[in-house]
């Protein structure tokens, strides 16, 4: 099976409302160049390559948010939420401003480039300042529905757009920003996952079966806002969570769910996700194993945290 890249999906969702909002103002770091040059022709003068730049693009965004306009700014993960945080702080959120961030290579997606290149704090940076939420859509269909859900509103939303889709397949209906999927239900073990590693979810609730476990999967889109609901009545039924994520622990999706089930009695809990920097090369395969991010690194996580009875 072979699914559409998310990054393509952005370049056509954009397209497809800057026909029809002449609001939307796509800016980008040299990166995506090509695949928005239909959007670039459609809607002239609402398209700019402002180059490896990235504290301008966000500076820029926010003067075109002050006077009324729904900006894109989008490049390379690490440059736009880490490299220009505190233009994110001052310009938009001290202000309380409206736009859009859409990044790309986030955690390993650019693996051959090294650790310049990894990103995996973003979710606690966006969390630790008002005003903003943080989507996670893991195939180009969640995409679509959730910019369009998502990109008028008067918050600051970044979407983080994964190189690898998770390649499940959920229904349109389903998808819904702060809102979770339960993929599969389940007894025993809550997995609470997000990003592509919900196909290692899934292909790990295979091996679990065999070996007794009734797993359920709750999968994550809206990191901010969190379905906290629906986690705490899931947790609350197995007793048991395992938390998958390519992010660093620290601030992390584990956080949240740590904090929607502070109080459930006698529950097991298990952050599978980043503990330290990841130095080395190799494919995003590589070094999601590297790390437990994987269908092999779920099962010996549940196997090494988890009790039955």
């Amino acid at each position: 099976m072979t699914a559409k890249k998310i990054r393509n999906q952005f370049a056509d969702t954009m397209l497809e409302i800057g026909k029809n909002d002449p609001d939307l103002v796509v800016m980008v770091g040299d990166i995506s160049h090509g695949i928005l040059q239909t959007f670039a022709k459609a809607c002239p003068g609402r398209y700019y390559n402002v180059g490896i730049c990235e504290a301008e693009i966000i500076s820029m965004a926010a003067g075109m948010a002050s006077i009324g306009l729904y900006p894109v700014a989008h490049t390379i993960a690490p440059f736009l939420l880490e490299r220009a945080y505190e233009q994110i702080k001052l310009d938009f959120c001290y202000h309380g401003l409206h736009g859009n961030i859409v990044t790309v290579g986030g955690t390993f997606d650019y693996s051959n480039l090294g650790v310049t290149h990894h990103c995996y704090c973003d979710f606690a940076l966006i969390k630790s300042l008002p005003n903003t939420q943080y989507l996670f859509p893991g195939t180009a269909q969640e995409f679509d529905i959730l910019f369009k859900q998502a990109y008028r509103n008067e918050l600051l939303t970044v979407y983080r757009v994964p190189e690898h889709p998770h390649m499940q397949e959920i229904s349109a209906s389903a998808i819904k920003v702060g809102k979770g999927v339960k993929i599969a239900d389940g007894k025993d073990l809550t997995i609470v996952v997000t990003g592509t590693q919900l196909k290692h979810a899934v292909e790990a609730k295979k091996a679990l079966s065999a070996g007794g476990w009734d797993v359920e999967i709750i999968y994550i889109h809206s990191i901010r806002p969190f379905d906290a609901e629906m986690v705490r009545e899931s947790v609350q039924k197995t007793r048991r969570v395992l938390v998958v994520e390519e992010h660093n622990v620290v601030g992390g999706l584990n956080e949240d769910v740590l904090r929607a089930v502070y109080n459930v009695r006698d529950v097991q809990f298990h952050a599978q996700g980043l503990r330290s920097f990841v130095h080395s090369y190799g494919s995003y395969n590589d070094l999601c194993e590297s790390v437990g991010l994987s269908p092999n690194g779920i099962v010996r996580s549940v196997q090494e945290h988890f009790k039955k009875g």
